[in-house]
């Protein structure tokens, strides 16, 4: 290695070093940042500045830290300028959002559509229209976009892009990534997975969870420590798939009795007299009338989740179950259920079971969790992003 390669290596260390410690503590001043850094001074300003030329950084107002002499000036992460694009691909609707450094929503596109009915090809160009459309937007208002990632909900490649198998949607070895042109980096992972991370970084969780993706299908997303546990190949999640009867109803994935054929959407919504329930509002409206067919498929539902639930429990031991999607708005007909199937289930082996929460981030869990994933890589690397300043 020459001695310029270690130059470049070293510096890229300390901008992402200097960048982090901005990013997790809000606003530090260059002497604060030499400080929690190890840095010298000297070094820190020339960081700081090509960071702010980079557009990921701004100088605030000027602050004095009990010390004499001049006031330090305080350093903070740049909102209006670098941004991320969050894509979701589920059975029912396309999601786009773009996000800025400073961890705000800048741009919400959502498009309700079928995708079951469509190929695969089809639906990926129609999500390639709502993406460019926001790009546009996005960089009309000054931001520039450096990647994107992309959720759908089935096991990914993470390598190749490839979705393996979305049983829901009814794609097989899917090439994703290479149909998925934006002029941008991008790579794509399980939505379950995305939305876990998107609780962590936007939600009010804690640093150790198990999400619980409600949609159509049923996933999801262990962290722990504040990292994403994926499993040997990516595949960690598929919750909707772990049976609850085996003697239970067909599913998709070839299976019996899985968890979805329960507790997913389509089994939730599509309960009365087999026919579907009109939307998520329509059952909260039949459960407050006290509706006998929606309160039986609630019981149901919060039953097999419970079921389900109780053997992940045995086997990763979460600090908390947070629930997403669909099951947001049934929680106040679900989640006593779910908790007294844990209990009844755990009771002898346990002490007490996992608190039960839900996420307040609704169906944009994977779509932020996309997008944060993209800005957590710019805040690890800054330095595959210096140019030329973004004339003003």
């Amino acid at each position: 290695m020459t001695q310029a390669v270690r130059h470049d290596a070293m510096r890229a260390r300390n901008l992402a070093l200097v960048l982090g410690s901005v990013s997790a503590r809000g606003s530090l001043t260059r002497a604060a940042l030499a400080e929690v850094t190890g840095l010298t001074k000297t070094t820190v300003s020339k960081l700081v500045a090509d960071l702010i030329e980079t557009g990921l950084v701004v100088e605030t107002g000027a602050v004095r830290g009990g010390e004499r002499g001049r006031p330090g000036v305080e350093v903070r992460i740049r909102g209006d300028r670098v941004a991320a694009l969050g894509l979701e691909i589920n059975v029912d609707y396309l999601a786009v959002r773009v996000v800025d450094l400073s961890r705000s929503v800048r741009l919400r596109r959502t498009q309700a559509v079928d995708n079951r009915s469509a190929q695969p090809v089809d639906v990926i160009a129609r999500l390639r229209d709502l993406a460019l459309s926001a790009v546009d937007e996005a960089v009309g208002n000054g931001l520039r976009i450096v990647g994107g990632a992309l959720a759908v909900p089935g096991p990914v490649d993470l390598g190749s892009g490839v979705v393996h198998n979305a049983p829901n949607l009814g794609w097989r070895d899917v090439p994703v990534l290479s149909l998925l042109d934006l002029g941008i980096p991008l790579h794509v992972e399980n939505e379950a997975n995305l939305a876990a991370l998107g609780e962590l970084w936007f939600g009010s969780g804690p640093t150790d969870f198990l999400y619980v993706s409600g949609e159509i299908g049923i996933g999801a997303g262990l962290v722990v420590a504040g990292s994403l546990f994926r499993g040997a190949r990516g595949f960690a999640g598929e919750l909707g798939h772990v049976v609850v009867s085996p003697d239970g109803p067909p599913c998709r994935c070839g299976g019996r009795g899985c968890l979805e054929q329960y507790a997913g959407q389509d089994a939730l919504l599509g309960a009365q007299n087999g026919a579907p329930a009109g939307g998520v509002m329509t059952m909260v409206g039949r459960l407050k009338a006290q509706d006998p067919a929606a309160t039986a498929a609630c019981h149901q539902a919060g039953w097999a989740l419970g079921v389900a639930l109780s053997s992940t429990v045995n086997l990763v031991d979460p600090d908390t179950i947070v629930l997403g999607g669909v099951f947001v708005p049934l929680f106040p007909w679900i989640g006593d259920i779910v908790t007294q199937t844990l209990q009844s289930r755990l009771g002898q082996m346990r002490v007490s079971v996992p608190p039960i929460m839900v996420s307040h981030l609704g169906f944009e869990a994977a779509a932020l969790g996309a997008a944060g994933q993209v800005i957590e890589r710019v805040i690890a690397d800054p330095a595959a992003l210096l140019q030329p300043p973004i004339p003003d």
